[in-house]
């Protein structure tokens, strides 16, 4: 767990209110951050890691934000986020929803421009960070949650909300793989939570595990993408299913399921070439262990993803590593 950071330890010469904006555009997101009373800003940020989402406790005098289209295309770490308001009202604008939440929660997304504003004083607000493709719901029915006030005293959202509660008390006494265990619940809650608010648990349940199944085809993905042998009629054999129903559950997904692996095996294998520790390596070496059994095709696949050969690419970053004893003491 990370200790809470507040603007009183800020330097005298540094404004409150520049620490709060600088924090929170560079950790969380880029964003404009205004307010009517900068000289007398109080401000603080507690985070609280747990594995695969996050948990931020942010308290400040009343702020004015704004994410807009430019934003987002500067920086997007593509995540939704599942506000507890604990303390003020908050009033939340985002794809033409607007609500005012007060003791409530509320959903918004990192990947659309969204205006925010504290009503009347000061507001404190419990916030999961969740990886949008961590939730196993459907993005196009998300949408329709973004900016609506939630309740979180009935139902599961009490019990949403109390677990966060009781999370950020106990956490200081928790050890890191116990936190990240607490993650995955919260993980569970939230998206409970949020199939609910959907007004169709029968769906929502259909969706989730279509979601899921998704995730662990990605899983496998990622774990076999060395072998040549990776199609997508070998996933779909592994999995049980028909090729026709497995590129059904890739319908909405940005790439093709081959272009996805074969980008996926691109960026490993950039990766790699980068590794000092693998210098030593031949590219073809390289290559082969992400699943390229031709050195032609995975030269023409690399140029065309990042406009050099994989050959340039490894001189260009040599070229830029100081060698090693080259530097005396002045």
């Amino acid at each position: 767990m990370e200790l809470p950071v507040a603007s009183d330890a800020v330097g005298a010469r540094e404004s409150k209110f520049d620490w709060f904006c600088e924090t929170v555009s560079t950790d969380v997101m880029p964003i404009a951050l205004s307010t009517r009373n900068a000289a007398d800003f109080r401000a603080s940020i507690t985070d609280l890691d747990l594995g695969v989402v996050r948990l931020s406790v942010v308290a400040c005098s009343p702020v004015l934000s704004r994410r807009t289209s430019s934003h987002v295309r500067r920086g997007d770490p593509e995540h939704l986020q599942l506000a507890l308001v604990t303390q003020g009202s908050l009033r939340i604008s985002q794809r033409r929803n607007e609500s005012v939440v007060a003791g409530g929660l509320v959903l918004t997304d990192t990947s659309r421009p969204s205006e925010g504003a504290c009503v009347g004083g000061q507001i404190e607000s419990v916030v999961m960070q969740i990886p949008r493709q961590a939730v196993a719901l459907r993005p196009d029915r998300m949408d329709r949650l973004l900016a609506r006030s939630m309740a979180a005293d009935t139902g599961s959202g009490a019990i949403l909300a109390g677990f966060l509660r009781t999370l950020l008390s106990h956490a200081p006494a928790c050890r890191p793989e116990e936190l990240r265990g607490m993650g995955s619940v919260a993980l569970d809650l939230a998206t409970a939570f949020l199939a609910r608010q959907l007004g169709d648990p029968g769906q929502a349940r259909g969706e989730a595990r279509a979601q899921e199944t998704l995730q662990r085809i990605h899983r496998f993905i990622e774990n076999n993408l060395g072998d040549p042998g990776l199609t997508p009629q070998m996933i779909a054999d592994r999995h049980n299913m028909s090729l026709r129903r497995l590129y059904v559950l890739f319908g909405d997904q940005p790439l093709t399921l081959a272009a996805h692996i074969r980008r996926s095996r691109l960026e490993r294998a950039h990766a790699d070439l980068a590794r000092e520790d693998l210098n030593g390596q031949p590219v073809q070496a390289i290559a082969a262990r992400w699943g390229f059994s031709s050195a032609t095709g995975f030269s023409r696949g690399f140029r065309e993803a990042y406009g050099i050969t994989p050959t340039e690419h490894r001189a260009r970053l040599r070229s830029r590593t100081p060698s090693k004893g080259g530097r005396g003491r002045g």
